[in-house]
């Protein structure tokens, strides 16, 4: 896994994981991540997206300190819906993954992070004996046909030849544990993420021959 370059941002800490491509909608309420967002939008800069280990996405009084695993993926804004006041609704996209090198939370609980962004998986068109997992993400793709696109949970541009994204896509809509889910996320080898998913669907009887 190759280093790029270092960053500063904010982080979210949520009970998900977020891939590279990745549609994640979120309702932000609490000040620390509407002043966030709000600046993110202003600046046109991303946050980064972690996973939580430890506390609740909510932060209360005297709920446990939050924990989160050192690792994750760039969120940049797309829309931002406000109808209620105090409430902001967001549309964001995945972007490039990254490593906490340090976090530190701020007096308003916001926590601020010198991350490494962890280069991007390589393209690599799908081997034959992985064909089948792309065939079974087209299909649900077509199934989807009478829905809004917008209203999709895998949005364009489609690159079903790609191991990558065609595993990263499948990460998102297996009901995996988030744990594996990240694991999923911070192998660099795409080949072998799609091996595993497409491990799990001929398991589930997705794939067809």
């Amino acid at each position: 896994m190759g280093a790029m370059s270092t960053i500063s941002m904010p982080l979210f800490p949520l009970s998900t994981v977020l891939f590279p491509d990745g549609v994640l909608p979120l309702q932000v309420f609490e000040v620390r991540y509407l002043d966030m967002i709000s600046r993110c939008i202003l600046e046109g800069t991303p946050f980064g997206v972690v996973l939580l280990t430890q506390g609740q996405e909510v932060r209360r009084p005297d709920a446990e300190q939050e924990r989160f695993v050192a690792a994750g993926t760039i969120a940049s804004v797309t829309e931002t819906t406000s109808e209620t006041p105090g409430l902001l609704q967001v549309l964001c996209r995945g972007g490039a993954r990254f490593s906490v090198v340090t976090a530190e939370q701020r007096v308003n609980g916001l926590w601020m992070a010198e991350a490494q962004l962890v280069e991007d998986d390589l393209s690599v068109n799908i081997p034959s004996e992985l064909q089948g997992a792309s065939d079974a993400l087209d299909r649900i793709l077509n199934s989807l046909q009478d829905v809004p696109q917008h209203r999709w949970p895998v949005q364009p541009p489609f690159r079903l030849d790609d191991c990558g994204w065609v595993a990263n896509r499948w990460c998102e809509l297996l009901p995996l544990p988030n744990q594996q889910k990240h694991h999923m996320l911070m192998l660099d080898n795409p080949v072998i993420r799609l091996e595993l998913l497409h491990d799990v669907l001929d398991e589930h009887g997705l794939i067809t021959s």
